[in-house]
């Protein structure tokens, strides 16, 4: 390649459906703009399993972390949704990363349809969450969802 060119940035990313009893996992690449399916992290008493997502970190070394945002079908808030966004927090608090959030609707029916079953379903979703994002900010731009973004939203969510 001609020392005149830049390179790609590519950036390793891990997402994350975030669910009440288990959070999916999946690694993507900013410059195939792919994702796979990792694994899912259990939920105990309603907190994820920190150390799991800590190894998860130190493994795959990602340089930002996308989070999915459940909604209602009309874009609403529901109860789920301001779980996931306190967990895109910590995340963002824990890791010190850029953590963005993608609007989730739909991604766990598609990973069913596309897994023909529920086996493994939560990290699929969670791939499909990533792609997503991938595909969203596919010029490398920051995406407009970031945590932070939501979090001066917040009080402006319907209930």
């Amino acid at each position: 390649m001609p020392a005149d060119r830049a390179q790609p940035d590519a950036r390793t990313l891990l997402g994350f459906d975030f669910g009440d009893k288990r959070i999916g996992v999946a690694v993507g690449q900013t410059l195939t703009g792919s994702a796979n399916a990792l694994t899912t992290v259990r939920m105990t008493q309603q907190k994820p399993d920190w150390a799991a997502i800590s190894r998860l970190i130190d493994e795959w070394q990602p340089q930002a972390l996308i989070v999915g945002i459940p909604l209602t079908m009309t874009g609403d808030t529901q109860p789920l949704t301001d779980r996931a966004r306190a967990f895109a927090r910590k995340l963002e608090g824990r890791y010190h990363l850029p953590v963005h959030g993608v609007d989730e609707r739909l991604t766990t029916r598609a990973a069913r349809d596309h897994l023909q079953s529920s086996y493994d379903v939560d990290p699929e979703a969670a791939r499909i969450i990533l792609e997503t994002w991938l595909q969203e900010n596919a010029d490398g731009t920051a995406a407009q969802t970031a945590v932070s973004h939501q979090r001066s939203h917040a009080n402006t969510d319907k209930s």
